[in-house]
């Protein structure tokens, strides 16, 4: 039954890199541009995979639990994920299929993620980090603080997402992209060639999601995606060779990077890149700081913000919000800050005035 781990991860990095579905890019674009797009079709993924999780609950197919909330370590983690996520280039998932695509920058992130996964859940940095987890409140739902049905919940996401996607169909693409002419027919140009829309791709992950729950429950491991914890479980598998940590989610992990692969290789995408020297110190920063943040708030943005959220964990709404917190730091600091905004005014200062000026 692992297998069926390799085969959603398959699947998931195909969709996901011929989607170009960036999670990083789509909280980024809130700070950059203002644009909602692409939050929009990660906020589809929550709602479709709702619908499903809590309809696989009522079925009894599988069982919804939660514990206390570890507000504490979930506010800094997320914090400090989504400040590593713009060093790095992508978040878990993206860093996954950007690696898939021969992106040695994202290797070196893939590799510096999953080690101080495994550094911050069981080797030097564990202590540190149970006690951070360990500072809780016993509220742990958005509908149990409430005192609702989470399905009410499910009814008003549904529909606030739906409206929002509404508003950016209405709009249309934000410019229309130049295409090259078509070289296969039929289904390989569809899979290979054909431009994937951001809300088609985001049903398509929220239907994997929603498999990912009864095939991971029937292993054994009662989870749905998850990203951090099969990272970790990699790296001790690596050096202490304890076979008993490859469970279903190791599987999911490989799948994405190989399903990534075969996308980028069959379209023609897939070239290795070598980054420059700063590119390479921020994405070994990036990496190692993903694992930590990740660690530290308990998942990374598929396993809080985009599986918890989907539950109304108050940990995956709480992580979301203070990712977006983190990007947007680290995207006035790197992206958008003043010394960026002098330099783009001492460069317009430099230039020729326009011949209609100058006469």
């Amino acid at each position: 039954m692992l297998v069926t781990g390799l085969l959603v991860g398959i699947a998931l990095g195909f969709v996901m890199q011929r989607g170009r579905f960036c999670v990083t890019g789509a909280f980024r674009d809130l700070w950059v541009t203002g644009n909602t797009r692409w939050l929009t079709a990660f906020l589809i993924v929550i709602a479709v995979q709702s619908v499903g999780v809590f309809t696989l609950d009522a079925l009894g197919v599988i069982s919804l639990s939660s514990g206390p909330f570890p507000w504490l370590s979930t506010i800094g983690g997320a914090f400090i994920f989504g400040f590593a996520i713009v060093l790095a280039g992508g978040c878990a998932t993206g860093t996954y299929y950007r690696a898939g695509e021969g992106l040695v920058g994202s290797w070196l992130a893939l590799i510096f993620y999953a080690l101080f996964s495994a550094v911050s859940k069981t080797g030097a940095l564990a202590p540190a980090v149970t006690a951070a987890r360990g500072v809780t409140v016993e509220a742990s739902t958005v509908h149990g603080v409430l005192g609702v049905s989470p399905w009410l919940l499910v009814a008003v996401l549904a529909v606030a997402v739906a409206a929002l996607a509404r508003h950016h169909l209405r709009r249309g693409p934000a410019a229309p992209m130049a295409t090259l002419p078509a070289r296969k027919r039929g289904i390989a140009h569809l899979l290979f060639e054909k431009q994937w829309g951001a809300f088609s791709t985001a049903l398509v992950i929220g239907v994997l999601a929603i498999l990912a729950w009864p095939l991971s429950w029937a292993t054994g491991r009662e989870a749905g995606l998850g990203i951090t914890g099969p990272s970790s479980s990699i790296v001790n598998y690596l050096v202490a060779g304890d076979a008993e940590v490859i469970d279903w989610g190791v599987y999911l992990v490989i799948g994405i990077l190989l399903g990534s692969f075969i996308s980028a290789k069959a379209s023609g995408e897939f070239r290795v890149r070598i980054p420059d020297a700063l590119t390479t110190v921020r994405s070994i920063g990036g990496g190692a700081l993903m694992g930590i943040g990740a660690s530290l708030a308990g998942g990374c943005t598929i396993g809080n913000a985009m599986v918890n959220t989907a539950t109304f964990q108050l940990q995956g709404w709480v992580a979301f919000a203070f990712m977006i917190v983190g990007v947007g730091a680290a995207t006035r600091l790197f992206i958008t800050g003043p010394s960026k905004a002098r330099q783009a005014a001492a460069g317009q200062a430099a230039a020729p005035a326009p011949a209609s000026v100058r006469s």
